[in-house]
């Protein structure tokens, strides 16, 4: 019985480092946080940009047309989530994309054609850009230095939660979009990779817009790093080398990150599923604020201010989440 329980124990240890090593060299690290000039200061803690982009790379036109996610070529910002950690825990804020910011002055890269800072949404930062003019956004419109960008495109995102076997979620109303696809039920259900995607992009339905489906988002992030977590995946081979596998097939991040960044990420994240930390919204003082770009979210100055300091120097964060965020 010795033996045996030695040998097991050596087939799981061999099989997890295998895995390590194979997922590592599998990142692709094409975002150079190193060569962005004109950076916020270094804080304290980390800071996680986690980008969800609309890439439609690794889909076929079958999956496209069943995920409806239309066939436009490139990738944009979906979701954007801005995570810290340090001494007082941690913090998931998300940053709704229609957010009325200040994108700093930038050079085209197809065209290089030099752009004046101006007004827009912070998805076009991206769009504009592309994650380097993102991060340089962020920072510039929030004070806080990112550390580490991950972004997962739709074919990684349906990957992921199929391979762990769907996420659970309780809704507490129907959710219908005929835009995104989502056609759910009230109550509690397990949601597959086509559904859940359709339930983190819809919007249409919600109250509160683009800052509704942001809640939608974090919750359904939690849940899912939670069911990651779970013993009956992390300990499943059949399970746990497919979740790797179908993250990394669209996952990019900066050139510092490696995998144990992710994983300790991730580990933020659980923790945050646990209680042991706090879901926010950027704090808005308009979430139908009319602009030249059309509708956008405004954020409250004051209370966004106050947030972006406390979260910099690492201190206890003071904002209450909002009721049913």
């Amino acid at each position: 019985m010795t033996r045996w329980a030695i040998l097991v124990v050596g087939v799981v240890i061999t099989s997890f480092l295998g895995t390590y090593v194979w997922a590592d060299t599998r990142l692709n690290q094409e975002v150079d946080l190193g060569a962005i000039a004109e950076r916020a200061p270094r804080g304290k803690g980390t800071n996680y940009l986690v980008v969800g982009s609309d890439s439609r790379e690794g889909l076929s036109e079958q999956a496209r047309k069943q995920l409806r996610t239309g066939t436009a070529e490139g990738r944009r910002t979906d979701s954007m989530i801005l995570l810290h950690t340090g001494a007082n825990g941690t913090t998931m804020m998300s940053l709704p994309r229609d957010s009325w910011v200040t994108i700093p002055p930038f050079v085209r890269p197809e065209t290089g054609k030099n752009f004046r800072a101006a007004k827009n949404k912070l998805n076009a930062a991206f769009s504009l850009g592309g994650p380097d003019l993102l991060v340089r956004t962020v920072e510039y419109n929030t004070g806080l230095h990112i550390d580490h960008y991950a972004e997962i495109g739709f074919a990684g995102f349906v990957g992921v939660v199929d391979a762990v076997g769907g996420v659970d979620m309780c809704l507490d109303r129907a959710v219908k979009d005929e835009k995104s696809g989502a056609d759910l039920q009230k109550g509690c259900q397990t949601l597959d990779g086509t559904k859940a995607l359709a339930f983190v992009r819809q919007r249409k339905q919600e109250a509160k817009g683009d800052l509704g489906r942001t809640q939608n988002q974090q919750k359904f992030l939690a849940a899912l790093a939670k069911k990651a977590a779970s013993r009956g995946t992390l300990l499943n081979p059949s399970k746990a080398f497919p979740t790797a596998a179908a993250g990394l097939d669209t996952l990019i991040v900066d050139k510092s990150t490696g995998l144990q960044d992710l994983m300790s990420l991730f580990e933020a994240m659980q923790r945050v599923t646990a209680g042991n930390g706090r879901q926010l919204n950027v704090p808005v003082s308009d979430t139908n604020f009319v602009t030249s770009k059309g509708s956008a979210v405004r954020w409250d100055d004051r209370k966004a201010r106050k947030l972006f300091t406390e979260l910099r120097d690492d201190q206890a964060v003071t904002l209450q989440p909002e009721q049913g965020s």
